[in-house]
């Protein structure tokens, strides 16, 4: 049996060490990536800065890693993934290393940019590599997991952040995944050596005879991504995935100063709280995961999430809770959050790998979803000096609405162009 983009598969012992190789590395980016989020509060409260002005180290990094996105989207299809990958971790983990040892919040902001270039060396490489390495089945399982593994990551920074700061400060919070960072980094590099070589990597040929969606009669691998993007309705889904990221990393960020400002509870309960958030989206993955595979259209799956967060954003605005109803409901609207990312950002760009664009959907994809993660960031943090958090609680509220809308108005297109790609015939979707 091939791999979706190579011609090789591996066996299921290898397909098994290359996932776990695949979530370590990934779940490790994840405590690299958001610990800064998870003390920007702390850091504020430490360096005598106001959230607005530390907001903006979250703000930079996620602009550079929208930007990286792209960039590294186009390289990860041409160049070795692996190496981008170890590359990019590495260097994360630098970073965090040094914001370990910084006071000027300056310094500190500059330092986090260049961590958000870092970060977006790893995730269009990463889908490239798996693309390239496993079988549908194999593939299908490995996004769930390393979905899973984000999860426990994120539950791990916002453990280890509090826990930091009850011990020694904040910036134990970012020395221990420094060295955890390395540690991954490293394991990578030489568990990965058996998946490098150019006959496994390599690129299919068998796609090359395929003809575009509209029947152009052009090979596969030179249709343009303008021609690709347009005939799939992608336009339109990229809002919808702006939307998702200004949700899922607005509140995940503001989630424990809207904790301790409601409900006066001290800032490191305050970001334990959230750590049911994560433990709701390894639900809530698994449950998207099971309906896409019936439904068998991603932007269809996601109109039954978008659904369910509206439900739980207006409940939120509209009825007097205590702290633990609200963080209930936050956890079920992040974990539907994320079983939309799960679509949106893991299993569409999957479609585009017979067209060898994987790598470039993907960060493209994943580039908005981190242009809407800065806006939101940052628009909250700005909100929270003129208004209160029901007033935001309604804007998020609203934006939850409009991507339910806009998606429902995407199913149809993207379910024609399901229809007149190879990637439908044979099943690409992936559950």
């Amino acid at each position: 049996m091939s791999a979706i983009e190579g011609p090789a598969a591996l066996t299921k012992k290898q397909a098994f060490i290359f996932s776990l190789l695949c979530c370590l590395v990934y779940g490790a980016s994840y405590l690299t990536r958001y610990n800064f989020m998870a003390a920007v509060s702390a850091i504020a409260d430490a360096l005598e800065v106001s959230n607005r002005f530390a907001g903006l180290a979250v703000v930079g990094s996620f602009i550079a890693y929208g930007i990286g996105q792209p960039i590294f989207g186009v390289l990860g299809d041409r160049f070795h993934p692996r190496i981008l990958i170890f590359s990019g971790l590495l260097s994360s983990a630098v970073c965090n290393a040094l914001i370990s040892f910084m006071s000027d919040m300056t310094a500190l902001i500059v330092i986090w940019f260049l961590n958000g270039i870092f970060q977006s060396m790893l995730w269009p490489p990463l889908v490239r590599i798996m693309s390239q390495n496993l079988t549908r089945d194999q593939y299908r399982k490995t996004s769930v997991g390393v979905t899973t593994a984000s999860a426990i990551g994120t539950i791990a920074v916002y453990l280890l952040v509090p826990l930091s700061i009850l011990l020694s400060g904040w910036r134990l919070s970012f020395a221990v995944p420094a060295l955890i960072g390395m540690s991954a980094a490293f394991i990578w590099l030489f568990g990965t050596r058996a998946y490098g070589n150019e006959a496994r990597i390599g690129e299919q040929t068998t796609t090359d005879q395929q003809e575009t969606p509209k029947g152009a009669g052009m090979p596969a691998s030179d249709i343009r991504l303008r021609t690709l993007i347009g005939t799939s309705g992608m336009i339109p889904v990229l809002l919808v995935v702006v939307f998702q990221g200004a949700l899922r990393d607005g509140i995940t960020t503001w989630l424990p100063s809207y904790i301790q400002d409601v409900y006066h509870i001290q800032t490191s309960l305050s970001i334990l709280t959230t750590v049911i958030v994560p433990v709701f989206s390894i639900l809530s993955v698994s449950i998207a995961a099971y309906v896409q595979r019936y439904v068998a259209n991603e932007i269809k799956t996601t109109v039954y999430l978008w659904t369910i967060v509206v439900a739980a954003s207006l409940a939120l605005t509209i009825f007097a809770l205590n702290a633990m109803e609200s963080v209930l409901l936050m956890a079920i609207l992040m974990g539907c959050i994320h079983g939309i990312n799960l679509m949106l950002v893991s299993h569409i760009p999957a479609h585009f790998a017979n067209y060898r664009k994987v790598s470039t959907v993907s960060g493209v994809v994943n580039a908005f979803a981190y242009l809407g993660s800065a806006i939101s960031i940052y628009g909250i943090a700005a909100l929270t000096e003129w208004v209160d958090w029901g007033n935001i609680m309604l804007v998020l509220g609203c934006i939850s609405i409009i991507g339910l809308l806009v998606s429902m108005l995407c199913v149809g297109k993207w379910r024609a162009f399901l229809h007149s790609t190879e990637a439908a015939q044979t099943n690409m979707h992936l559950p």
